[in-house]
């Protein structure tokens, strides 16, 4: 064989070699999940009759809005969340009692990173005095499950007594957006009445990407009802929990950051050019998110907050109950960008915000709802149960005031409809189909689709036509205008 020749041979099986792995193996690349490398085996949790006393939220890592605060670089993050009962408004009129982690809902923010070691108490302070009345609801055991922990949840999720203060540390294994929620039986209430908050955990080197705004959404929906004992506070009605609606997942309201319209009215800042990440979280308890940012595209999606679990070019990002994702997208010019849950129900609800890029004050049209704005709310409990049932079962199909839908908009019906008749509709519209004129030519209005039985008992149609009757007691107010998205 020539020199040539076999130099030539030799050259291309060692190439060959090469790109088999075969010659000069090296290592294989490190796993970053590699679970004998993490920490499995945390101290055991702590409860003591020690109360704390002081501020209801401590630490530097904790954001108390939607703006993440930077990462806190040190590695063990001490995390003091309380839990309180409080109360809250949901919406403009709506004082709600709630059960809270660090005295708000949602609770606060926890940002760390992978590998971050989490020094988290908390005291049980649901017995201490609400100004304005003495206890909104009865003192309970409450506890901790933090999503982001791989802890056993008999020794670091137990329930204390109010009084009492539970200590438990873990390690941040993985990254992601992560929930946390009281695990206290029954957890549906719990979460329901307002204990849930996020943990954001940034990969051990970061993220891929650089941003210029960073931001925490997390939706969630609230059952609330009139309080059974019709308290009052500065004037309003006090609501509570609706456990009847919470068991079928009938919310009245569903929100962004627990206010009803709250980021319409205080919009999340950017400008032109920039690129901006949500780190989104889907709470629920019940429904599902289907979560949209109008006149933009995601260009990153990390399902569950992971960049690992990664898609391109994304119009929309489906969340379960619990479920989270990041989304990056740039801000393409001057506007107001709506983000908004395009399950339309539920935006109909309250689940939209608004980010503001800017632009000219004379180009900045009366924004689009994609909801009902919350309205006043009237004193009689009659009419406070009519409009809650109203807002939870009709809004899909109906308004007051705000135009056509499905079926007609309802502003002035008892004007133009005896109680009679509306009491005969609403107890069996099949019925007023087949007999009634007025309703036969309803029907022909609005391409014969049928008004669905709700089976609705003699005391609900009471309260639907209180409300209905108050409505129409207040002073008008011009409808807002129509959008096309």
């Amino acid at each position: 064989m020539k020199p040539a020749a076999s130099f030539t041979r030799i050259f291309s099986c060692c190439a060959l070699a090469l790109l088999l792995g075969a010659c000069s193996p090296g290592k294989p690349p490190e796993d970053p999940y590699d679970q004998s490398k993490m920490d499995l085996k945390p101290t055991p949790a702590k409860v003591s009759a020690e109360r704390h006393q002081g501020a209801f939220a401590e630490g530097s890592s904790l954001s108390m809005g939607a703006e993440l605060k930077p990462l806190d670089p040190t590695p063990v993050k001490t995390v003091r969340l309380d839990t309180t009962h409080k109360i809250i408004e949901i919406a403009p009129g709506v004082k709600f009692s709630a059960w809270t982690f660090g005295d708000q809902v949602p609770g606060p923010t926890i940002h760390a990173r992978v590998g971050d070691r989490i020094r988290f108490s908390m005291t049980n302070r649901s017995d201490e005095s609400v100004p304005g009345m003495h206890l909104t609801a009865a003192p309970m055991m409450h506890s901790m499950d933090f999503h982001a922990a791989m802890v056993s949840p008999q020794d670091k999720y137990r329930s204390v007594a109010p009084g009492q203060t539970m200590e438990f540390e873990f390690t941040l294994n993985y990254p992601g957006v992560f929930m946390y929620h009281c695990g206290t039986p029954m957890i549906l209430e719990h979460i329901a009445s307002g204990m849930y908050g996020a943990v954001v955990v940034e990969p051990r080197n970061g993220y891929p990407t650089k941003v210029d705004r960073e931001y925490v959404v997390i939706q969630s929906e609230f059952y609330a009802k009139p309080d059974p004992q019709k308290r009052k506070l500065d004037g309003q009605p006090l609501y509570v929990l609706d456990s009847e609606n919470l068991k079928k997942a009938a919310p009245n309201y569903t929100v962004f950051n627990g206010v009803h319209n709250g980021m319409i009215r205080k919009p999340l800042p950017a400008k032109p050019g920039e690129r901006v990440r949500l780190y989104v979280l889907n709470v629920g308890p019940s429904k599902t998110s289907s979560f949209h940012v109008v006149g933009t595209i995601f260009d990153r999606v990390w399902i569950d907050g992971n960049p690992d679990n990664q898609f391109r070019g994304m119009q929309t990002v489906l969340l379960g109950s619990s479920s989270s994702a990041i989304v990056e997208f740039v801000i393409p010019e001057a506007g107001q960008y709506i983000m908004v849950d395009h399950h339309f129900a539920n935006a109909s609800q309250g689940a939209i915000g608004l980010i503001d890029a800017g632009g000219p004050k004379e180009e900045r049209n009366e924004i689009e709802h994609h909801n009902m704005a919350a309205s006043a709310v009237p004193d009689d409990p009659d009419a406070v149960k009519g409009k809650l049932d109203f807002e939870s079962k009709c809004l899909a199909c109906h308004s007051l005031g705000q135009g056509r839908k499905l079926g007609p908009d309802l502003a002035g019906v008892t004007r133009e409809r005896s109680d009679e008749w509306l009491t005969q509709w609403l107890k069996s519209p099949e019925t007023m189909l087949k007999t009634d004129a007025d309703a036969k030519a309803l029907l022909q209005q609005f391409a014969n689709v049928p008004m669905p039985n709700q089976n609705l008992g003699d005391t609900e149609i009471r309260q639907y036509l209180k409300y209905f009757h108050w409505a129409d007691a207040q002073p008008a107010s011009p409808a807002p205008a129509a959008g096309a998205h």
